[in-house]
C-alpha cells in the first residue's frame, strides 16, 4: 500500500529507515481510514490490515530497491539505494505485491481471521486484480513523493554547500586583505624607530619575526579556537609594547569555559589595532586595552577596551552611526573589516558595536556579540 523511496537530509545519506517505515504506517492508516469510509468497514479491522499492508510494503520496497540498485553498477545512484525509475516501477510493484498478500497473512495472524486471497486470485482474479491496484497506485505516488522531497534536500543541500564556499571564500579574501595592512603598519612604526631608538627597533623586529612564526599556521583557518585568537591578539601587543614600552598596558580576560569556542581569526586583532592607533598613540601617557571574552545567555560577547582619548565630539554627536559601528575616524580599514567578516560568517546573527565607554577612566568600548551556536557549527 505504501512505499518509502529515499528521503535524503541536507548531508545527502538516506533518512533512518525506522523513520522512513513510520511515515508509510502512517500513509497506510490514512488509506485504510479512507477504505473503511468508502466501503463501511469495521474501521478496527480495516486498520490492522492496512497497516499491516503498508509495513510490509515499506519493508519489501526499501530492501528491494537496495538491492536492486547494488545490482545495477552502472547506475550513478546505486550507492544511494536509487536504482532509477525504470527499475524502482518494477520493485514497486513486487514490493506492493509481497506487501499485499503479506500485509493480509500477518493482518489475520493478529485478528484470527483467515483472508483467502490465493483463492480469490484462482477464482476472482478480476477483484484480486483490483484489490492490488488499490495498494500499487498508492505506493507509487508516495515513492514519487518521496523521491521528490528527496532531490528538493539535495538541492537544499548543494545550495547551502555553496553558500559556505562562497562566505569561506569572502572570509579568506578579508583575510588577505587584513594582514598585510597589519604588516605595513608594523613596518611603518619599524621605520620610525629606526631612526630614534635602534636598539627598540631591533628589539620589536624581533618579535614581529616571532609574531609571524607563530602565527603563520593558524592565520589559514576557516576558524580557530577562541584561546588561539587571544594568543594571537596578545602575541601582537607584545609587539606594540616593545615601541611604546610604560605607555602601553594590558589585560585579558578569557574564562576557561570559553576558550574552545571557535571564532573567525583575525576578529580581535583589528580591534586591538585600532585602540592602539586611534586611542592611545594620541594620547601623551598611553593608557590601559582590556580584551575580554563573556556568555551572555546564547551570545558569545568579546570586548575591547582602551582608555585612550575617546571618540571625538563630532563623533560623540553621532549615536546612531556609533551604535552601527560608524564612528568617525575610527571608521578604518580594520574596523570596516571586522562587520565584514561578522556579516559575511554570521549574517543578522552577530552585531558589532563601537562606543565611548561610560565610566571614569573614559577612553572607547567595541563589542562583538555571536551566537555561541553557529560558533560551535563554524567548527
Amino acid at each position: 500500500m505504501v512505499s518509502s523511496a529515499d528521503s535524503y537530509d541536507t548531508k545527502g545519506v538516506a533518512h533512518p529507515s525506522l523513520a522512513r517505515g513510520l511515515r508509510s504506517v502512517g500513509f497506510g492508516i490514512i488509506i485504510g481510514l479512507c477504505m473503511a469510509v468508502l466501503r463501511g468497514q469495521s474501521v478496527g479491522n480495516t486498520l490492522i490490515y492496512s497497516s499491516c499492508i503498508a509495513l510490509v510494503c515499506w519493508f519489501s520496497i526499501d530492501l528491494g530497491r537496495h538491492f536492486v540498485a547494488g545490482r545495477l553498477k552502472s547506475s550513478s545512484s546505486a550507492g544511494r539505494g536509487w536504482p532509477g525509475w525504470p527499475a524502482m516501477i518494477a520493485v514497486v510493484v513486487a514490493g506492493s505485491g509481497l506487501g499485499f498478500f503479506g500485509g493480509n497473512a500477518l493482518g489475520d495472524l493478529l485478528t484470527g481471521q483467515r483472508t483467502p486471497y490465493l483463492f480469490l486470485l484462482a477464482q476472482d482474479p478480476r477483484r484480486t486484480v483490483g484489490e492490488l491496484l488499490f495498494v500499487i497506485l498508492p505506493a507509487v505516488a508516495i515513492t514519487y513523493f518521496f523521491y521528490s522531497r528527496g532531490l528538493i534536500a539535495d538541492r537544499e543541500a548543494a545550495a547551502q554547500a555553496a553558500q559556505r564556499q562562497a562566505a569561506e571564500s569572502r572570509l579568506r579574501l578579508l583575510e588577505a586583505q587584513l594582514e598585510p595592512h597589519m604588516f605595513f603598519n608594523t613596518l611603518a612604526n619599524l621605520h620610525v624607530l629606526i631612526g630614534l631608538d635602534p636598539p627598540r627597533a631591533q628589539a620589536m623586529l624581533d618579535q614581529l619575526i616571532a609574531f609571524l612564526r607563530a602565527t603563520l599556521s593558524g592565520s589559514q583557518a576557516v576558524a580557530h579556537p577562541l584561546r588561539a585568537e587571544f594568543a594571537r591578539t596578545r602575541d601582537y601587543l607584545a609587539l606594540m609594547q616593545v615601541r611604546m614600552q610604560e605607555r602601553l598596558q594590558v589585560q585579558f580576560d578569557l574564562p576557561p569555559a570559553l576558550a574552545d569556542i571557535p571564532v573567525p581569526p583575525l576578529l580581535l586583532q583589528p580591534l586591538v589595532e585600532n585602540s592602539v592607533k586611534h586611542g592611545l598613540e594620541p594620547s601623551v601617557t598611553g593608557g590601559r586595552i582590556a580584551v575580554g571574552a563573556a556568555r551572555d545567555g546564547a551570545s558569545l560577547v568579546l570586548t575591547v577596551r582602551d582608555t585612550g582619548v575617546g571618540l571625538s565630539n563630532a563623533d560623540s554627536a553621532l549615536p546612531g552611526r556609533i551604535a552601527a559601528g560608524i564612528a568617525g575616524d575610527r571608521t578604518n580599514f580594520g574596523v570596516r573589516q571586522v562587520r565584514e567578516r561578522l556579516a559575511t560568517h554570521y549574517g543578522d546573527a552577530a552585531s558589532f558595536s563601537l562606543s565611548p565607554a561610560t565610566d571614569a577612566d573614559g577612553g572607547t568600548l567595541a563589542v562583538i556579540r555571536l551566537p555561541i551556536a553557529d560558533a560551535w557549527r563554524a567548527s
